[in-house]
């Protein structure tokens, strides 16, 4: 019998609210033992030598001492333990678990991927031309690679002629609204949006904007459209020149924002669309070695190699691209990637075998991102050991599916 998203919910809701309660109890109880040494350790300093204890308001003996301090404290005495540090390592303790039942259950509630790719004015032929390799060869890898559906891709370009079988329309302000306006529509709640921006941009030092065809679109323009997309995963990313001066109107929670460059100022020609795009064709830049490259190891993959192209040239750095998640915090950009997991191996699981191997593979892809919420309580060196035999075993398993997907349609 299958398991109901809202059931999923519920579940998640209850195991969210017992955690809390969890950690907030313990929390409690080394607040109030504090109070009661901190309490019982105020008494005693106003304890001057030689003065008799019926003095300080507490009567003649020790126990009507103890009696009167257990009063103000709040209750009997409780054995209490000096382990602050240990709330917070119960916290991480509480966390990790709880985002390995997420991501147990995240997928069944609902997780697809949809891709919007827009082209600018391109000013003349090279640049027109460089701006739709780079925007066909995302969409190659998300279909390819990460076996994301043409339904779910959309491509605007300065000019649709172009490839009139790929391009929906040109990439003008009235076509783009429409384009978000469809993608609200179709999206489901915790879907995965990517809204990818190739071209050239401006920055007169008050007011940015996005080259189209016809009026320019702003960085409040996006904020409103991306406003429609409030309950899925977003990545918004700009990797035209001044794209830094879009990140603090279009930044939001459950939202990861791309810039090319970290602030408007920043107006030459970019480097870093050419090599984010790279990123998900480039194995190397699949740092986890789980077979899929997000947007996170996209965008570290891309600054690096804008880096090493400016100091090979011999260049000043003139882009420092930007990475913003909001404030869901650390962790939000790994978890986003072009398809969702299921259709990223592009694999037969009605075979059992291929199955159990997939959901081996999940269950390593869960252990590893528990352990990444482990990290800050745990031994440097253990937690390298631990992630590298994680990883391996990843690779591994990716590996063997690979293979047996591979030698199952040797056999078609």
């Amino acid at each position: 019998m299958g398991v109901g998203p809202w059931s999923l919910v519920v579940g998640l809701w209850s195991l969210v609210v017992g955690l809390w309660s969890l950690v907030v109890g313990r929390i409690d109880d080394v607040s109030a033992c504090g109070y009661a040494e901190r309490s019982a350790a105020r008494h005693q300093r106003q304890l001057a030598p030689g003065v008799p204890a019926s003095a300080e308001g507490y009567g003649g003996s020790a126990v009507a001492r103890e009696k009167s301090m257990r009063a103000e404290a709040g209750g009997p005495r409780r054995k209490c333990k000096k382990d602050g540090g240990g709330v917070w390592l119960g916290a991480a303790r509480a966390a990790a678990v709880l985002f390995v039942f997420l991501a147990a259950v995240m997928p069944a509630l609902a997780q697809d991927s949809h891709l919007l790719v827009i082209t600018g004015v391109g000013g003349d032929e090279e640049h027109t031309k460089n701006f739709h390799t780079w925007a066909t060869a995302m969409i190659d890898a998300a279909k390819k690679k990460d076996g994301l559906a043409d339904g779910n891709i959309i491509y605007l370009s300065e000019k649709p002629e172009l490839d009139p079988g790929r391009i929906q329309g040109k990439s003008t302000r009235e076509n783009v609204q429409k384009a978000f306006v469809d993608l609200a529509a179709r999206a489901r709640p915790n879907d995965a949006v990517f809204v990818v921006l190739i071209g050239h941009g401006s920055f007169d030092g008050r007011q940015a904007a996005f080259s189209m065809p016809g009026p320019d679109l702003t960085p409040a323009d996006f904020a409103a459209l991306l406003g429609k997309l409030a309950t899925q995963r977003v990545a918004f990313v700009n990797t035209s020149s001044s794209s830094g001066a879009f990140l603090p109107t279009v930044a939001a929670p459950g939202r990861v924002i791309v810039t090319a460059t970290k602030t408007g100022g920043e107006r030459n020609e970019t480097r870093f669309p050419e090599f984010f795009v790279e990123a998900f064709t480039d194995d190397s830049a699949d740092r986890d070695r789980n077979g899929r490259v997000s947007i996170a190891e996209a965008f570290d993959y891309a600054k690096a190699k804008v880096t090493k192209a400016y100091e090979q040239e011999g260049h000043v750095l003139t882009e420092h691209a930007a990475l913003d998640e909001g404030a869901a915090g650390p962790g939000l950009a790994a978890s986003l990637f072009l398809a969702a997991p299921q259709n990223a191996l592009q694999v037969d699981t009605s075979d059992p075998a291929m199955r159990a191997l997939v959901n081996e593979r999940d269950t390593i892809e869960r252990e590893i991102a528990a352990l990444k919420l482990m990290k800050p309580s745990l031994d440097e060196a253990k937690y390298d050991a631990q992630m590298e035999k994680l990883l391996t075993d990843l690779a591994l398993k990716t590996k063997a599916i690979r293979d047996r997907q591979a030698k199952k349609e040797d056999h078609q």
